[in-house]
């Protein structure tokens, strides 16, 4: 006899509820994409790299300024680095939708910026003043422009409570402090290697001279590509059987002369020229991503990527698993063979002197910094299988 419909539905419902455990994290350039008005705001938060901040954060407010606002803070032809300082006032560091801004206790909250959380707004110029006004209008102005409120709520344009809310106000808010003149930063590639985990590769690119092509490429835009500490200290054994220019070739191979951010490697993937490409010389590999893990491939070596050392445009240094071993140095891997007929015995092939292994020891994955991967693939095949089995028993038994 065939069990009651409500068990089914109840069981059915609890298959769906299990198999929908992933969480979408929030993208102010995708949102903002859908309001061409606002156009200009996202391309500078985007040039001032706020966009990747503002998506690592879980509960933000975005005061989002159109076309026209932003052309009247353009005009003040401010640099990027400035105009970073300005906008990240703009951004709150805390939830507040359109109901809450007219439920304010008291009327006025202050509350904090992004600018406050990058630790050069000095005093309380990193705050904002949130007053609801009469006749249900709200104002926002910086804490250190004088208690003048400059601009004033317009509408919303997106909320999802309590992760992230973007609403337009009238006009730039005004702070003497956030416009103040900012220089851009020393960019010392060796030095910031070295202080973080990529002291051993930072000290082979200055022993070897390549350290200066490095420093020459930062302005116009550089992404390195760093084994870490462990992975180069193991791989020393064979660096050092290298000639000294085949060592040079080799470490300008782990750069890439333009600036990469981890979105823009996930979004083109394929063969990058590197710091070592030099006409017959090609010195490339190919970028592939699965999902969040980005890899590297050199027909030699596949290294993934482990983590970020620094994003801040022009330059982006990511920590490697791996040694990037180009097949102009080092023979190409083997083709994996298919596997032999159920019955008949399995020939190896003899070992190859000449072709480095890149799986040996002196590879070592740096688990630290690892990236991990969620087997969605398996969950999604076992879901729906579970999901049947669910909905037969309760049919047929």
């Amino acid at each position: 006899m065939p069990r009651p419909l409500p068990l089914l539905t109840l069981a059915i419902s609890l298959v769906l509820l299990a198999s929908t455990t992933t969480v979408n994290a929030h993208n102010i350039t995708r949102i903002l994409a859908k309001h061409p008005q606002f156009s200009t705001f996202n391309h500078y938060l985007t040039v001032t790299h706020l966009a990747a901040e503002i998506n690592r954060r879980q509960t933000i407010t975005v005061l989002a300024l159109d076309n026209a606002a932003m052309s009247s803070l353009l005009s003040k032809q401010l640099s990027v680095y400035t105009l970073r300082n300005v906008l990240s006032l703009h951004v709150l560091v805390d939830y507040f939708g359109t109901r809450k801004l007219h439920q304010i206790t008291n009327g006025t909250e202050v509350t904090a910026t992004m600018f406050q959380a990058t630790g050069s707004a000095p005093g309380a110029s990193g705050y904002v003043n949130i007053t609801d006004l009469n006749g249900g209008k709200v104002a926002f102005g910086a804490e250190d422009n004088d208690g003048k409120l400059d601009a004033v709520y317009v509408k919303s344009l997106e909320e999802i409570p309590y992760n992230i809310s973007i609403l337009q106000i009238s006009q730039p808010l005004n702070s003497a402090e956030a416009e103040a003149p900012t220089a851009a930063p020393t960019l010392n590639v060796t030095a910031i290697l070295s202080n973080q985990g990529c002291k051993a590769f930072s000290d082979l690119l200055i022993a070897s001279g390549a350290h200066t092509t490095f420093e020459e490429n930062v302005d116009g835009g550089l992404t390195v590509f760093c084994p870490t500490d462990p992975v180069i200290n193991g791989f020393m054994p064979k660096y050092k059987n290298l000639t000294a220019p085949q060592k040079v070739s080799l470490l300008l191979y782990h750069g890439i002369p333009i600036y990469q951010s981890l979105q823009m490697l996930k979004t083109s993937n394929g063969i990058m020229n590197t710091l070592a490409t030099n006409g017959a010389n090609k010195y490339d590999f190919t970028v592939q991503n699965d999902g969040e893990v980005v890899t590297l491939e050199t027909k030699v070596t596949t290294a993934t990527i482990t983590g970020t050392v620094k994003d801040e445009e022009p330059l982006v240094v990511y920590k490697i698993n791996k040694v990037l071993l180009p097949r102009e140095l080092f023979k190409a891997a083997p083709e994996k063979k298919a596997p032999a007929p159920k019955g008949e015995k399995e020939v190896a092939d003899g070992p190859n002197a000449d072709a480095p292994s890149d799986e040996s020891n002196d590879q070592t994955a740096d688990n630290d910094n690892g990236v991990h991967k969620m087997g969605g693939g398996r969950l999604a095949v076992v879901a729906p299988s579970f999901f049947f089995g669910v909905v037969m028993f309760f049919l047929f038994d």
